[in-house]
């Protein structure tokens, strides 16, 4: 009788591990879309980079036949809107406006008002903190394992 291999684990695999990953807390990932900075993904390891130019294969191979959309990434963060400028208010969906009493009062975009303007926080653009393609990127820090 085969003796169970100790280095392995006891417990059942995932039969949906990618959705298990991004359904926690990651970098880029929602609920909806996967981002990988470009800047990142070319300065991975060269090994890293041939296995993942072999999964973006193999997605494009089994589904670049449905009608993909082009895609607008815009670097963003939750911030409070009191924080905000005018154009990232905007890019938000709200504006500030003067108060009958001059205060300032926010909006969304059909009109009502929020609030706890001091506590709301939107996800709003912001300047790109990571590396382009072609910048220095640090050496990465392998993950721990799942």
């Amino acid at each position: 009788m085969a003796r169970p291999d100790a280095s392995r684990p006891s417990r059942p695999r995932s039969t949906t591990p990618l959705a298990d990953y991004l359904d926690r807390p990651a970098p880029g990932a929602g609920p909806d879309y996967l981002v990988v900075p470009r800047g990142l993904a070319e300065a991975m390891p060269l090994r890293w980079q041939q296995v993942f130019a072999g999964l973006l294969a193999d997605l494009h191979d089994a589904y670049g036949h449905l009608d993909w959309p082009d895609y607008r990434v815009v670097p963003s963060r939750w911030e409070l809107l009191r924080d905000l400028d005018e154009e990232q208010l905007a890019a938000a969906g709200y504006v500030a406006d003067l108060d009958p009493e001059g205060g300032l009062e926010y909006r969304d975009a059909t009109g009502e008002a929020v609030a706890d303007p001091e506590h709301h926080r939107a996800l709003a653009p912001v300047e790109e903190t990571l590396p382009r393609p072609g910048d220095e990127v640090p050496p990465p820090r392998p993950a721990p394992a799942l």
